[in-house]
């Protein structure tokens, strides 16, 4: 099962650091999404696009975690060579996360 079969998620930009919120359809699947879509498991599938810490915090009463991503703008929007220099597909990327 893929990420986006349970979840939303929205991107989020300041300066060179970059934020995901991940928030669930149903709130009967946020544990499910809280143990298994670790700060680890963020920075390993957003790979060389973090270059920088990827810290979780949880908002269980909306169902949503969400992740703040440094170093994931190539220095900021205004010194990014990047087509996406927002990194909005960021959240697109991470919905596509297998849940195992």
């Amino acid at each position: 099962m893929l990420l986006r079969e349970i979840a939303h998620a929205r991107t989020g930009d300041k300066g060179n650091i970059s934020n995901i919120s991940l928030i669930v359809f149903d709130q009967k699947n946020y544990e499910l999404v809280r143990k298994r879509i670790t700060a680890d498991r963020v920075k390993e599938w957003l790979g060389n696009m973090v270059k920088g810490e990827v810290l979780r915090y949880e908002l269980p009463q909306l169902g949503a975690l969400n992740f703040v991503l440094y170093q994931a703008l190539d220095g900021g929007v205004t010194r990014s060579l990047q087509l996406d220099k927002h990194r909005k597909s960021l959240s697109s990327y991470l919905l596509e996360m297998p849940l195992v």
